[in-house]
């Protein structure tokens, strides 16, 4: 399992002009699911999301978490991220969990960070074309893996 977490001061995802997911100040995850990502590895990436220190503590140093900040997080699927890249000039989706599986783990991880950070987790929608806007307050982008 893949996250592409971006620290921004505001997010937001729609589809069809129509926004169903945003936040504040907080964290951005784009994430991908690969064949073999199960319940553990969601709950290790959850885990992550919620705790990474990537927020400014009184110092300016990147020492609080998501969970620290009282942030809001915004999760969105992206089976991209999982693409083959390593040859060629055209993506390969082989690397990427199937559908049905990838939709059940992220809505997996969903639930995990719900019941784990109650002040905010909003969510794109699982295999729609979506429009994502952010303002990255850094810019601080990471890339998880669990």
């Amino acid at each position: 399992m893949l996250s592409l977490i971006q620290r921004v001061t505001r997010a937001s995802v729609s589809v069809d002009g129509e926004t169903i997911g945003a936040i504040g100040p907080g964290l951005l995850a784009l994430v991908g699911v690969e064949p073999g990502d199960d319940e553990p590895r969601a709950r290790r990436m959850a885990e992550r999301l919620l705790g990474y220190r990537v927020f400014a503590d009184d110092e300016g140093r990147m020492n609080r978490s998501l969970a620290d900040s009282a942030g809001g997080l915004l999760l969105v699927s992206q089976f991209t991220l999982a693409a083959d890249t390593g040859s060629g000039m055209r993506p390969g989706f082989s690397t990427a969990a199937a559908p049905a599986e990838a939709e059940r783990i992220f809505r997996l991880l969903a639930a995990i960070c719900r019941e784990k950070h109650p002040l905010g987790v909003e969510t794109g929608r699982f295999g729609a074309h979506m429009a994502v806007s952010l303002v990255n307050d850094g810019p601080v982008t990471f890339l998880l893996r669990a």
